[in-house]
């Protein structure tokens, strides 16, 4: 039975949903175990807090938002500092972000869990990221980042590509200077044009204005040949305790599955309705991005993504101090096959 109770926000302030999540609390204290099986039902009432607005965009594009049997209220939160800020507050059920922000998150004392995984089939030839090149230094293979001062994000998943890239190229941070940038908006293409950084990397719509913008001086970007591709949802590990909540995130995620590959399928009404309507950008612009992102991959077995996650962490920690955890640890695996599954049922 179909039960359309949504109610979007534009902006959701972090005090006003703390009021809004506390619905759950009590139905939390049963404390579902984190070895028990998933509810097969979403009881009455139940609510979910969502940080995704791609996938919101998506499900209303392709028809599938008020199909969920469950509320859902939308806030404009993405990114790792947000949804960390979110889910300290209480304020937030669910997430969208990369591989970097639930390791940090664990380090800094907030246990979560990722309960979906979506990757590209061909992440090599559709990176995520490129170092962009600052005109004028030279920088032509990766070897010759040596000495040059490069943007870095700690805590982001541009700044462990930087530290990936150094390690590819046999570079330590001793070999370079980092500078510390917030990778935002044009912080990073307007860093390289004004020659505060000589290397930064470049995602999406970025890389091709940037270049546009700076080629005839000389900018370029390299391809760093790195598999950079991650993309998951989570939770905090307290809302699974929660089995009303714990049913619901997993309707969720089968929602995002099918949402994403409709996305693959349909990228002139993606290009229209999200990039174009939704995002202010040209229909050009949203034809590039399209294209650079290729076909998505929602794999039913985690192994391999959770092996590349080790690696992750353990770079992370060597470089920052941190104890190196199990990222298996990170993993809810009842939610493993869930979005490979929604898409089978689908086909």
């Amino acid at each position: 039975m179909k039960r359309p109770a949504l109610r979007a926000t534009l902006a959701v302030p972090i005090l006003a949903l703390l009021a809004a999540c506390g619905g759950g609390a009590g139905q939390a204290a049963q404390g579902l175990a984190p070895d028990a099986a998933l509810p097969a039902k979403v009881p009455s009432g139940t609510q979910l807090i969502v940080g995704d607005p791609q996938t919101k965009v998506a499900l209303q594009l392709s028809g599938q938002i008020d199909e969920f049997s469950f509320a859902v209220e939308w806030a404009n939160i993405s990114g790792g500092p947000q949804t960390t800020e979110a889910f300290r507050a209480g304020a937030l059920d669910v997430g969208a972000v990369a591989e970097i922000p639930p390791i940090h998150a664990t380090w800094t004392g907030l246990p979560v869990k990722i309960v979906a995984s979506r990757y590209r089939k061909d992440p090599i030839g559709h990176p995520t990221y490129e170092i962009g090149i600052a005109p004028g230094t030279g920088i032509t293979t990766l070897a010759g980042l040596r000495g040059k001062r490069i943007a870095y994000s700690p805590g982001q998943a541009q700044g462990a590509l930087v530290l990936r890239v150094l390690k590819k190229a046999g570079l330590t941070r001793n070999d370079v200077k980092l500078v510390e940038l917030p990778s935002t908006g044009d912080v990073y293409p307007n860093a390289l044009a004004s020659k505060q950084v000589d290397a930064a990397p470049l995602g999406g719509v970025l890389i091709k204005r940037y270049l546009a913008k700076f080629g005839h001086e000389g900018a370029t970007t390299l391809k760093h040949g790195i598999r950079d591709d991650p993309a998951h949802l989570y939770v905090r590990a307290v809302t699974l305790q929660d089995p009303a909540k714990a049913a619901a995130v997993k309707e969720y995620v089968a929602a995002w599955a099918k949402a994403w590959r409709w996305v693959y399928e349909h990228p002139d009404e993606w290009i229209a309705g999200y990039y174009v309507k939704d995002q202010g950008l040209s229909a050009a612009d949203g034809r590039y991005l399209v294209d650079a992102a290729g076909e998505p991959d929602v794999p039913g077995d985690w192994s391999d993504a959770i092996a590349r996650h080790q690696e992750t962490i353990e770079l992370l920690a060597a470089d920052t101090g941190n104890e190196v955890i199990n990222a298996k640890d990170l993993y809810d695996l009842r939610y493993q096959s869930v979005g490979a599954d929604a898409l089978k049922e689908g086909a």
